[in-house]
């Protein structure tokens, strides 16, 4: 059997997305999210269908997360925030917590929660992935979610017949 790679073919249409962004190293998020809305509405996403919420910091992300998840008026859940490492732990503890609580959220309510986390050396490494004309991680979280949601809204179809 031979695999074949495709091109993605993203399409937003339908689908309601919820970005939670973290206000810690705001600037940085601030990029990521400007990159977010800027890849939804390309692609053709409604204005009225993508939702903005704040949390203080990364940690606080998968709370949220899941619990905008939970609604269900949600197709996918993009979590967006930016660590830093710094001088002690905290960063060790922040980063990997977060990430395993955004994991979690997704799998404890079945809608696609995106992991947008920067987890950077230094703020140099944070401000070349969250330039909007550079390589965006907001966008790419963005495409990620439409991808995911898309995927799971076809196996729902699929399964109804």
């Amino acid at each position: 059997m031979k695999l074949e790679s495709r091109p993605r073919e993203l399409h937003p249409e339908g689908l309601a997305i919820a970005i939670v962004a973290a206000r810690f190293n705001e600037p940085i998020v601030e990029q990521l999210i400007e990159g977010a809305m800027t890849t939804w509405q390309r692609l053709g996403g409604l204005p009225e269908s993508i939702e903005l919420h704040h949390v203080p910091g990364a940690f606080e992300l998968p709370l949220a997360c899941e619990a905008l998840a939970a609604t269900g008026s949600y197709s996918a859940i993009v979590a967006l925030g930016c660590v830093i490492r710094g001088d002690t732990a905290h960063f060790d503890y922040v980063a990997g917590e977060a990430a395993r609580g955004i994991m979690n959220a997704g799998l404890a309510t079945g809608v696609p929660v995106i992991f947008g986390v920067l987890t950077v050396e230094n703020r140099a490494q944070a401000e070349e992935r969250a330039d909007p004309s550079r390589m965006n991680k907001g966008g790419e979280a963005i495409e990620a979610a439409i991808e995911m949601a898309t995927l799971l809204r076809g196996l729902d179809a699929g399964s109804e017949g």
